[in-house]
């Protein structure tokens, strides 16, 4: 992000920079007539787009057609991991999903934020990671610089803005922890 003590963004200005700006706009044409009417099963499909835009994807993962990606530069995801329908990826700072994380349905990632006792509203952008086997639930929030750890499940509609514990379940607006996972 631009210094918004310069650019004034609550003004009008601009929040990032033009090359930036041209990138997102290459990237959501591309993404709208290559990906987003395509049939569910063209996962390898979108996952190439993304990876032709700079995103770290393997070719096993999944992402629906529905999903919307920021910036794909900003995107790393492991095998089988999966961004599901209508997820939204706000990805101004790094996400990262482990091998077999899972963003269910309508899910909000935001790894953005804005400094609420400055001024000029600076904009701050903070990195995401979803640990391995983790699985977010239907229509969850996570807010920025969030880590969750391995197989932390986060459960439908949770708003969650602090890092998890391996295996911890966590529900609710704040989320909290519920109990552990049990392994079989």
């Amino acid at each position: 992000p631009l210094d918004y003590r310069e650019t004034r963004p609550t003004e009008g200005g601009a929040s990032y920079s033009l090359r930036q700006r041209f990138q997102r706009l290459t990237w959501n044409v591309t993404w709208t007539l290559l990906a987003s009417w395509t049939p569910a099963p063209l996962h390898r499909w979108r996952v190439f787009l993304l990876r032709l835009f700079g995103a770290n994807v393997h070719p096993s993962a999944h992402v629906y057609r529905s999903a919307k990606i920021w910036l794909p530069q900003n995107l790393t995801m492991g095998p089988h991991a999966c961004l599901g329908p209508k997820v939204n990826c706000y990805n101004m700072a790094m996400i990262t999903l482990d091998d077999h994380a899972i963003v269910s349905q309508g899910t909000h990632l935001c790894a953005g934020t804005h400094d609420v006792d400055d001024e000029h509203f600076q904009l701050f952008a903070k990195p995401i990671a979803i640990g391995a086997h983790a699985w977010i639930a239907a229509e969850a929030f996570i807010g920025p610089g969030v880590a969750l750890g391995e197989r932390c499940v986060v459960g439908a509609r949770a708003v969650l803005f602090k890092d998890t514990a391996p295996d911890g379940i966590y529900a609710g607006n704040p989320a909290k922890l519920i109990r552990q996972r049990r392994r079989s």
